[in-house]
């Protein structure tokens, strides 16, 4: 479910958008052909490797979602650094509709051209309406610059994950609009949520990540089985509180009813499953040292409610929060918590859902001012890829990251350096999680592309001087 519920004016701004779907570039059929790739994005660029993904199916088919039939094919992507000389090759597994090919070896500062190609045809990219998915256009090729990596010694990796959804059986569901369709998993295969977390477990380690961040939402009402699943699979990546650390999202808040009666009483409605399942001796806000590195977890759903309304802390959290930064102002600090401060560019934030409360949102702004130590906010809620910077606090990136359970299914990894840090989105490339993101994107009528991958690079991938000198 995508949280969460919108106003009748939202609605009908995406019933707009939906019924223009048909107008959109890239969605004439093939004339011939047995496969067509289509989908192409440019997911993943960092000094020395780039990250593309794409679909091929069968021209002038209709899977029942809007998108043709999966045709399994090959997969091959020409690079080189001149656009008329594209003479490295790359190959992603054949025999599947969903492509994944990683280009490495890279030069950091170099403009590379590309073509990707099944069956000896270019894919079509992704189109999105503000930006674009595969790089600049040049011609017949795309364009892409690697970065300088970050300034000095590479000191460890945190991966930055949120939205895992555990328990939820259909994705995509909006108000009650009868041209947006739910998206269930195919028959005959695993739960998506599981699907998509266990690829992350296995993905942020094999990237290099030591440390995991999950900002929330980790199951979907808060059922015990959910939670002690979500812990279950967070497990395999290592030990809560040391490893692995969790804050609360929206839908993880306390809930009434019997499913839920065994659990603790929560602070302001219901049941707390999930102080239960995560925080059985204590608060559910923290400060955490992380080889030097300060990292605090919010509980942006410290408050009642349905789930439905904007993020608050409690005043005892507030005034917490405030002390834990004055005390070192200068540290290097990082945030995590759901709900966004504010976000920019979201077509549905007008519902007031998509962020903390504002005023509040307004203080955590003005503290983070007054301590230079606090580089970078983490929060998910949105299921989008999004970096932000605002006014009142210009040193601190806010990242929003999409969703692990659904288009484009995925996390974060922060590599922190010695003399600054880097930020970069990666699918989970698992050949079922592969399979569920490809599925997930027909979410809105097709149209979810266009509010979740991240409209500019720098939404999934950024580089930032910065002195972490001072860590371990």
């Amino acid at each position: 479910m995508i949280c969460c519920r919108p106003s009748r004016r939202a609605l009908l701004r995406w019933s707009a958008i939906a019924a223009g779907a048909s107008l959109l570039p890239g969605t004439a059929r093939a004339d011939g052909g047995a496969v067509r790739p289509v989908n192409l994005e440019l997911v993943t660029v960092t000094e020395t490797t780039a990250v593309l993904t794409w679909y091929t199916g069968v021209p002038g088919t209709d899977d029942g979602l809007g998108r043709m039939r999966p045709a399994p094919s090959d997969a091959e992507v020409l690079y080189g650094t001149d656009p008329s000389r594209l003479t490295s090759v790359a190959h992603g597994p054949s025999g599947t509709p969903y492509h994944y090919v990683e280009l490495t070896g890279l030069e950091p500062g170099r403009t590379y051209y590309y073509r990707a190609r099944s069956a000896g045809q270019d894919a079509a990219p992704t189109w999105l309406a503000f930006g674009t998915a595969a790089g600049t256009p040049q011609g017949d090729v795309f364009a892409f610059t690697t970065p300088q990596p970050p300034p000095g010694r590479h000191l460890f990796s945190i991966a930055l994950c949120n939205d895992l959804h555990l328990g939820e059986t259909v994705a995509g569901l909006v108000g009650q609009l009868p041209w947006i369709k739910g998206i269930e998993q195919a028959p005959g295969h695993p739960p998506y949520p599981e699907v998509m977390a266990r690829a992350l477990i296995e993905d942020a380690r094999s990237r290099g990540a030591t440390y995991l961040l999950a900002a929330g939402d980790v199951s979907s009402e808060a059922a015990p089985a959910d939670l002690r699943s979500a812990k279950g699979i967070l497990d395999t990546f290592g030990t809560l509180g040391g490893d692995y650390l969790v804050a609360r999202g929206n839908h993880d808040r306390a809930h009434s009813g019997t499913a839920y009666g065994a659990c603790s009483p929560g602070s302001w409605q219901g049941n707390d499953c999930f102080k239960d399942a995560f925080f059985p001796s204590g608060r559910t806000y923290f400060s955490h040292d992380l080889r030097g590195l300060r990292v605090i977890g919010l509980d942006t759903y410290d408050k009642p409610g349905d789930g439905g309304d904007s993020g608050g802390l409690s005043a005892d959290q507030r005034a917490w929060f405030e002390a834990e930064l004055a005390k070192e102002p200068d540290r290097p600090t990082l945030v995590f918590g759901h709900h966004p401060l504010f976000t920019e560019n979201d077509p549905l934030a007008i519902t007031g859902a998509h962020s903390l409360d504002a005023g509040q949102s307004l203080r955590i702004l003005a503290a983070y001012n007054r301590t230079p130590g606090v580089f970078l906010h983490h929060a998910g809620h949105t299921h989008r890829n999004q970096r932000s910077t605002f006014p009142l606090a210009p040193r601190v990136v806010q990242q929003e990251v999409g969703a692990v359970k659904e288009y484009p299914g995925g996390f974060t990894l922060l590599r922190v350096h010695t003399g600054g840090y880097a930020l970069n989105f990666y699918k989970t490339r698992s050949d079922e999680a592969r399979a569920w993101s490809e599925r997930s994107r027909q979410e809105l009528s097709g149209q979810w592309p266009q509010l979740s991958l991240g409209n500019r690079p720098t939404d999934r991938n950024t580089v930032v001087a910065r002195d972490f000198s001072g860590l371990g």
